[in-house]
């Protein structure tokens, strides 16, 4: 059963039902579940799955035509792209899929490639229907170069869709047996990638399973974090340096700058590039009249296993080589975990509150929402109506409860941020001082959620 691609696999059935032929992008990071989704999609649905390689064109016209040999399609050594898509589509009745994953080996040194599908699938338009499904693990590619390489083609896309990681309350599901504080320290670790969800047992703890399978030299996402980098990358000795700045705090660049010792100029290049993998992120505060009180040009990791990686992995790299998995958990991981914890807790409070919304079951219908990065503190979450009726939102789950003095500040960030206080949601995974409990007995635009 697929987890959380409803909406997804609607929009794939949308141009399977919709009368003619068309050509669907699907793009995301590696391990999100692209390739499941279109297998959960096309199971039942007649057509062709080819995984195209990293080769060249004479390459992958002989594997391609292999595979469609092996399949009982009669294929010469070297076919050519429209033998091969006369194998792929053959004359059943009814629509057909084809799909070429990874195609972007397919057309990064042959632009013709797309126009030789395309002038195919318009010759068979009479009396074949076909629904081109190609998908891409190179999302920065995708968003910045694959239009200009698709040259003419390009006009002939139906759909483009960039499939996300998943949630928190998607991880719960796919691991039932953990409770919900377990599941949410392995949402910080993981993120909402099911690809390394899957090289988890839902059968072992979450100690268990960071020390078999991150911790252990052996452990199947050993090297994972540097794997996910020299995809893209050159120079990781740059970027690594960036990364290991940024999780040991330093969020601005003239942080990065005093720590690195590199250019201003060569860090800002390098951040662009580490942004466009979506392995770090630019916060941009909401905007509001405060803006005088605003922090400006602060970056973080986004993606949860590089944050991981780059927290505890990185800087102990000799004493995880001398100690034990179980000892390296213990001593490196678990003192300051709670606190590694916050960035992910954060994100699992805003997708409540957007999960809440959808249901209807929020004070207003939601116009814009946000953060704010302040330079005395951050408001974590804010949500706006067109008539400005406003939510904020504070999330805490490093301390054993929540404390009134939390509230208090969040209150004089939001003077300084000029912003109204109609609703006020505080949200730990822990408990509620008293004096809180007291407090929203007495305010009606106080909530206090325990998650």
């Amino acid at each position: 059963m697929l987890t959380g691609r409803d909406r997804e696999l609607q929009y794939l059935q949308k141009f399977y039902e919709k009368s003619g032929s068309h050509l669907v992008v699907l793009y995301g990071q590696r391990g999100v579940g692209k390739t499941r989704l279109v297998r959960e999609f096309a199971e039942n649905t007649p057509g062709f799955y080819y995984a195209c390689r990293d080769a060249s064109e004479r390459e992958q016209q002989f594997q391609w035509g292999r595979e469609l040999d092996e399949a009982g399609v009669v294929m010469e050594g070297f076919p050519t792209w429209r033998e091969l898509f006369a194998g792929s589509l053959q004359d059943f009745s009814g629509k057909q899929v084809l799909v070429l994953d990874e195609f972007q080996y397919l057309i990064k040194d042959d632009s013709t490639f797309v126009e030789e599908l395309v002038s195919f699938v318009e010759e068979r338009a009479e009396r074949q229907e076909i629904l081109t499904v190609m998908i891409s693990s190179a999302a920065s590619w995708v968003e910045n170069s694959m239009i200009k390489k698709l040259g003419k083609g390009a006009f002939k896309l139906s759909g483009l869709l960039k499939i996300r990681p998943l949630g928190f309350f998607e991880l719960r599901e796919a691991f039932p047996g953990y409770s919900a504080d377990q599941a949410f320290a392995l949402y910080a670790v993981l993120g909402g990638n099911p690809g390394l969800w899957q090289c988890m047992s839902p059968a072992k703890s979450l100690k268990d399973n960071v020390c078999e399978t991150i911790l252990s030299p052996t452990g199947v996402l050993c090297g994972e974090c540097r794997r996910i980098l020299s995809e893209e990358l050159r120079e990781l000795n740059v970027y690594q340096t960036i990364l290991s700045a940024l999780a040991g705090g330093r969020h601005k660049l003239n942080d990065i700058y005093e720590y690195t010792g590199f250019s201003r100029a060569k860090i800002s290049v390098y951040l662009k590039n580490l942004m466009e993998l979506e392995l770090i992120e630019k916060v941009f505060s909401y905007d509001t009249a405060g803006r005088e009180h605003v922090q400006k040009g602060v970056y973080r990791i986004c993606n949860h296993f590089v944050h991981f990686a780059f927290t505890y992995l990185y800087p102990n790299a000799s004493r995880l080589e001398m100690i034990s998995p179980q000892a390296f958990y213990e001593k490196n991981i678990v003192p300051g975990f709670r606190k590694f914890m916050c960035q992910a807790f954060r994100e699992m409070c805003r997708e409540y509150i957007l999960r809440e919304a959808a249901k209807g079951q929020f004070p207003f219908a939601i116009s814009s929402v946000g953060e704010w990065a302040g330079k005395a503190g951050d408001i974590d979450f804010i949500a706006r109506s067109k008539e400005g009726e406003t939510l904020l939102a504070l999330c805490q789950c490093e301390r054993e409860k929540f404390p009134y003095e939390d509230y208090e500040w969040l209150l004089f960030l939001a003077k300084q941020a000029k912003l109204r206080t109609d609703h006020i949601w505080l949200f730990t995974d822990k408990g509620f001082d008293e004096r809180l409990m007291a407090e929203t007995r007495e305010k009606e635009n106080l909530s206090l959620i325990l998650i």
